[in-house]
């Protein structure tokens, strides 16, 4: 038995996993690492302990866990969240913090844009090389644990595209590097996602001289094998960043929303990334009591949260706003501001949707309209949650398929080590490792009050701004 394996580093964990064939877990391993706040709004990583121990004990873990089960090792490939950063010695060493996406301290930018125009990773060097003037590189989660694993500090092209300015077509931008004071030899070597970056060494005899993949972005893994592909679908990943793609057959621009190709042929996707998924429900598990499974909720006597407890990044662009929960009264107990959480999960997918065009009232178009949402399939970690994943079905009023293995990121990335090693000509093919594990339907006992509560959460978002992270000419829904 042949298999590959992926790792993911996670928000608040790595996440290394080894896949047969036909997309089985035959092995699994989860390390959890800490999310760091030095400062309000702020999160950042310990990068040694997440970004290279982290990832060298789970990927030895994982591969000695497949080979106890049978299995021949054929290639690794990493994922992690984009943007991220960290000053790192001559020897690749992690010297300080990395950084994380929407840090405010490299506040800045348009309001709005998307990771290819945001220049947010620029101004991320900028901040370490006035804070680590003396490294010897600056690099991202995905370079430090490639180097972890070959010694080669590499990201592939996915990744840097996301550096754009700083990144062009032909590689680093000699001048967007030098008017922030630093020479492209300190940023890392960008090759294919699947091109090998070299071999594992160094790693024990269950892994070295194993081939490394180049390592891509988590949502695009994720895709990969979520099986989310057809006009009318609807992909929710459901990790600590909730992200919302609506599934369109055009290429079409919305006011607060991000574009981007889908891997399906003629395929885009339209939505964006939000605090209102794990790094929401992290913060209530702190301050709220767990519920209690006799206490029975009234649907129509539920708060409405406004899960800015970060701010927002999609479609509301503010890193200044902060939540709010309206309704509350004295004969509301745990479970009832538990469902709230989720409700305001489902609340800014329902948002995302509707202003995509492909939910709530149809509107008029120069083009023929949108498919309208058909299913949603959630991914990530809160697939797990079915009261998470209830809230959305009822807020949505759509179908959730739940993934059969939630934990997409790690297994996308074990799909593009299959590539890497040869098993496969390219990714065209990795939609056959989606399943669906249950499907969650909308509960009209809660559809009709879950509808009333989220007119508040719009009223108490606001109107968003029409000229936000729209390109000139562009289409819209």
């Amino acid at each position: 038995m042949i298999v590959t394996i992926g790792v993911d580093i996670g928000t608040t964990a790595v996440k290394a996993v080894a896949v047969d064939d036909d997309g089985n877990v035959v092995a699994s391993v989860r390390r959890p690492h800490a999310l760091l706040t030095p400062v309000p709004g702020a999160i950042e990583h310990d990068a040694v302990d997440a970004w290279r121990d982290g990832v060298r004990a789970a990927t030895v873990d994982v591969a000695k866990a497949a080979i106890a089960a049978g299995a021949e090792i054929a290639a690794v490939n990493i994922t992690a969240m984009v943007p991220s950063l960290c000053a790192v010695d001559a020897d690749g060493d992690p010297l300080g913090p990395g950084l994380l996406y929407a840090d405010p301290r490299l506040a800045g930018g348009e309001r709005g844009a998307d990771l290819t125009s945001s220049g947010e990773f620029t101004r991320m060097v900028a901040w370490l090389a006035e804070h680590y003037p003396d490294a010897a590189g600056y690099w991202p989660a995905q370079a430090v644990a490639n180097h972890a694993l070959t010694g080669v500090g590499a990201i592939d092209v996915l990744v840097a595209f996301g550096a754009t300015p700083l990144f062009e077509m032909d590689g680093w931008s000699t001048d967007v590097a030098a008017s922030i004071g630093v020479g492209v030899d300190r940023l890392p070597v960008v090759i294919g996602g699947t091109d090998p970056v070299g071999t594992c060494t160094g790693l024990g005899p269950v892994l070295d001289g194993v081939p490394v993949g180049g390592g891509s972005l988590d949502a695009y893994c994720e895709q990969l094998v979520a099986g989310a592909d057809q006009d009318g679908d609807v992909l929710v990943i459901l990790g600590a960043t909730l992200i919302t793609w609506a599934v369109v057959d055009r290429w079409i621009e919305v006011p607060g929303l991000w574009s981007v190709p889908h891997t399906a042929r003629g395929m885009t996707m339209v939505g964006g990334a939000s605090n209102a998924g794990g790094i929401f429900r992290n913060w209530a598990s702190g301050v709220l009591q767990s519920p209690d499974p006799d206490e029975i909720i009234d649907p129509d006597d539920v708060p409405v949260w406004l899960p800015y407890v970060r701010g927002e990044r999609t479609p509301v662009h503010d890193p200044a706003r902060r939540g709010l929960a309206d309704g509350l009264h004295i004969g509301q107990g745990p479970a009832a501001m538990w469902r709230g959480v989720h409700e305001a999960t489902g609340f800014v997918v329902r948002h995302h949707l509707e202003l995509a065009g492909v939910l709530g009232p149809e509107r008029g178009s120069e083009v023929a309209p949108l498919t309208r949402a058909r299913r949603i399939v959630v991914t990530g970690g809160g697939a797990h949650d079915a009261a998470w994943v209830q809230a959305i079905a009822d807020a949505t009023g759509l179908p959730v398929d739940c993934a059969a293995v939630p934990e997409g990121g790690a297994r996308g990335a074990a799909f593009l080590a299959r590539v890497t090693a040869g098993l496969e000509r390219n990714t065209r093919s990795a939609s056959r490792w989606a399943g669906v594990d249950r499907r969650v339907e909308p509960d009209p006992a809660w559809v009709g009050p879950t509808a009333l509560r989220y007119a508040r959460f719009l009223e108490a978002t606001g109107p968003i701004d029409a000229s936000v992270g729209l390109h000139e000419g562009a289409v819209t829904a």
